[in-house]
């Protein structure tokens, strides 16, 4: 009994149940631009095979020379650890629910609310003619819960 006390707060730390059942919205603006508005390079319509995801994916570049990726209109499943990464669009693993190993990629940061207008910055050695996908993924479960394939603008 004295064990399974830790055991069971260490699950759920791990695993955040609750998560599965609230909702996280974001309504995050666009970066502001003092001289310019910013330029859209590529963009894609996120859709989740298993988990219901949908919204527009496009990638922009500030008047100073910054990208971004900007999530808008975006809805998806809530669940542990979900990431936003930057994916190369033919890698076989996401037309899976769960990825098997390891797959090529960029993080760009924990996902900041299920529901909602958000954005990400990019690294800036990030090659856009590499990675031409970003993929809504939980990293405790392997699970892909949304893709959207970009293309130029």
């Amino acid at each position: 009994m004295v064990t399974g006390v830790p055991v069971l707060a260490g699950a759920w730390w791990a695993f955040r149940p609750e998560k599965l059942f609230i909702n996280q919205k974001v309504n995050e603006a666009a970066p502001a631009a003092l001289s310019a508005e910013p330029e859209a390079l590529f963009t894609g319509k996120l859709e989740g095979q298993v988990r219901q995801t949908s919204g527009r994916a496009t990638i922009y570049k500030s008047a100073d020379g910054k990208e971004y990726l900007r999530l808008s209109d975006f809805t998806t499943s809530n669940g542990p650890d979900v990431h936003v990464r930057l994916v190369r669009a033919e890698d076989r693993a996401l037309d899976q629910e769960i990825v098997k190993g390891d797959f090529d990629n960029v993080e760009l940061g924990i996902l900041k609310g299920n529901q909602g207008d958000q954005n990400y910055d990019l690294p800036a050695s990030v090659d856009l003619n590499k990675y031409r996908a970003v993929a809504i993924y939980c990293e405790g479960f392997h699970a892909i819960f949304g893709v959207a394939r970009l293309e130029k603008f």
